[in-house]
Order: C-alpha cells, then structure tokens, then sequence
C-alpha cells in the first residue's frame, strides 16, 4: 500500500467568530458587523487544509457530549477528512473566541475542553490504525504537551514525517526536537521559543538555525506579508510572499502548514512543498472564517501557476497522489 496520506493529531474545536471594524481596548465594547459558528482548532484546520489541497488525511482529536461536537464531526467529514481516529469523550467540545478587525487582524481566546482528554495511548492507536496509509503526521500545541511530544517520537519511530506547528507557543522538552522534520513557526512564535526577536529575514534565519542545533531537520519561519525563511543545514532561503488583499488572517498558519504536509506527502520536493503552503496561506486571508477561509487543490494551483514565469504549470499535489495511487 502507497502511503501519500497525512495524520493530523490535535486540537478540535468550534470557532465562534466576531467581526468588527476594531478591535475593543480593555472594558470596550464595540458594535460587531457579522458573526460565525463554524468548525475550527488548529488541528481540525490542518486536517481541513491538507485534505482541502488533495492529501487523504485522518484526524485524531476528541469532541466532547454537547451540541457543538455534531458541528466539528459534520464539518471535518464535510471537506474530505476522515474521522474515524476522532474519539467522543465526557464533557464539552473545545471552543475558540475569535474577533476579527477591518483590516484582517485577529485575537483568540482558545478554550481546549474536550481536547485535555487526548491521550498517548489514543494516539499510538491512531497510527498504528492508519500505518501503511500515510506519510506525514501534522501536529500542534493545542493538546497536552505531553501528548504532542509522545507523538512526535511515535512518529518519527514509525518513520513519518513530522511537523510540527508550535502554536500556541510554549516551552518544550529538548528531547522533542529531534523528532521533527519540519517546524513552522510564525514570527511571534520563533521569538517566543528561540528568544530571538524576528523582526526580519535575517533574524528569522537565525531562529530557524536554533531550531536546527537542536536537532530539526527543516525550520520555516513565517513572516506573513514579508514571506517566509526556510532553513536547512545546506542553505537559508527566503521565499517571497504571494500578492493578495487580506479579509481575515485566521487560519492562515494552519493553510500553510496542511498543505504544506500534503504536498510532502505527495512526494513534492521540499522548494515546491514551501510554496504550495506559502500559497494556501495566502489564499486562506482573502476569506472570512477559519475552516471556511481554506483553499481547494485547484485554487492553490492556479495561484502557483499564475505566479510562475511564462505562467508555466507548477507540480501538483493531487497529480502526484494519483501517480502514487495508480
């Protein structure tokens, strides 16, 4: 069996989303112009986004007993990714407060809930049950810590390629990092973790390196409208970012890194699986929402193509998933 799929491990929750022309300072409160309810974690938003951009892609999470997990079932399912990892527990489902700006700023208060309830023992099930069917494991900082470095060295043990999105940013054990092939910090992230303030191309390079001495692989620091940096033991490369008019930034990191997974597991070289993430990315600002706000396959390519010199077709994900397959 072809192993082109990826594995998400982490946060599930229902987004409930405001919008407004700002933000309220402290004991403001401010008239809204719309709200959401849709699903959302950053977890869920990797499954969505690499499923969305041609990886099959399981999820495994928990949901607890209330109205919301029908929503976060329903809308994981909705876009393609598969449940059958996602365990039901006592309690409610997770929960994220999101409120969105004019100009496409966002804040989160992020309520994990249900989320608590991963367990290693869950998520040694989950790939053993999806071994020989996938090749990338996607992970995140919205589960237990503990649970997240248990996956990243079951990972790794079992030969995926890990990913880590380390977000929301926290202090981890030294041990993890060599279980991660790829990190993909944005910029207030890299800062947090390497304390080196990235405020630039040059300093996203040196934060990249720190992830590297301690034994990742790949280290691609995002910088939004200023692109990204990525960094190998071979090279520091910066990729200039795609041209859009952003509507909201949510869910643009988790854009970037599940597509980014499943064009590494379709076999796309590392440059080329940067710039299906970068673009993913890009697209997913033009969009209001989280799970909403992340691009089909087809959307990235065009994007890619169009930005090719002599509009010249970029690789495809979905192409090289269906060579693997066939």
């Amino acid at each position: 069996m072809t192993r082109h799929g990826v594995l998400v491990v982490g946060g599930i929750t229902v987004d409930v989303t405001a919008f407004s022309s700002r933000l309220p300072r402290p004991g403001e409160t401010v008239l809204g112009d719309d709200i959401t309810l849709f699903l959302g974690g950053r977890g869920a938003n990797q499954a969505v986004a690499a499923a969305r951009a041609g990886a099959p892609t399981w999820m495994a999470g928990c949901v607890g007993r209330d109205s919301f997990r029908r929503i976060a079932l329903d809308g994981l399912s909705r876009h393609g990714v598969l449940t059958t990892e996602v365990r039901t527990v006592p309690g409610r489902t997770g929960v994220a407060h999101i409120r969105v700006d004019a100009t496409g700023e966002n804040d989160i208060v992020f309520t994990p809930l249900a989320n608590t309830a991963l367990t290693p023992a869950m998520v040694d099930r989950s790939i053993a049950a999806t071994r020989g069917r996938v090749s990338v494991l996607l992970l995140q900082l919205e589960v237990r810590a503990e649970v997240t470095c248990h996956a990243a060295a079951a990972g790794a043990a079992a030969g995926l390629t890990v990913v880590l999105d380390p977000a929301p940013a926290r202090t981890l054990p030294d041990e993890v990092w060599r279980h991660i092939g790829v990190v993909t910090p944005n910029a207030s992230e890299a800062t947090a973790l390497t304390g080196i303030e990235v405020d630039g191309v040059e300093a996203a390079a040196t934060a990249g390196r720190w992830f590297l001495d301690r034994g990742v692989r790949h280290a691609l620091v995002t910088l939004g409208a200023a692109g990204a940096v990525s960094v190998t033991p071979e090279r520091a490369r910066h990729f200039a970012a795609f041209r859009v008019t952003p509507v909201d930034t949510t869910a643009a990191g988790e854009a970037f890194t599940g597509a980014l997974g499943a064009a590494l597991a379709a076999g796309l070289d590392p440059d080329a699986a940067v710039r299906h993430g970068m673009a993913a990315g890009a697209l997913a600002t033009t969009r209001p929402g989280a799970s909403p706000s992340l691009p089909e396959a087809a959307d990235i390519q065009a994007l890619l193509d169009a930005a090719r010199p002599g509009g010249r077709p970029s690789p495809s994900v979905t192409d090289r998933s269906r060579e693997r397959v066939g």
